[in-house]
């Protein structure tokens, strides 16, 4: 088990990794079809994808927060 402090990190790692899972997924398949070869492509972008999108993640989800408060009621 990972102590509950850590749970904003845990969140945001497992948020980025779903999305640029998916989002690498359906971009590599529109560059190349389902061809051989597609799963290493896949996995090659979704990496990619990943190292970018968790630390941008972390950085954007205070933002995005502050935001929702101010247009919520």
């Amino acid at each position: 088990m990972i102590p509950r402090k850590f749970a904003p990190v845990l969140f945001a790692f497992i948020l980025s990794g779903l999305m640029s899972f998916v989002v690498s997924g359906i971009s590599t398949a529109r560059v190349t079809g389902f061809a051989a070869g597609f799963a290493g492509l896949w996995m090659s972008a979704w990496l990619m994808a990943l190292l970018v999108a968790f630390p941008l993640v972390l950085f954007v989800a205070p933002l995005a927060r502050r935001a929702v408060e101010k247009l919520t009621y």
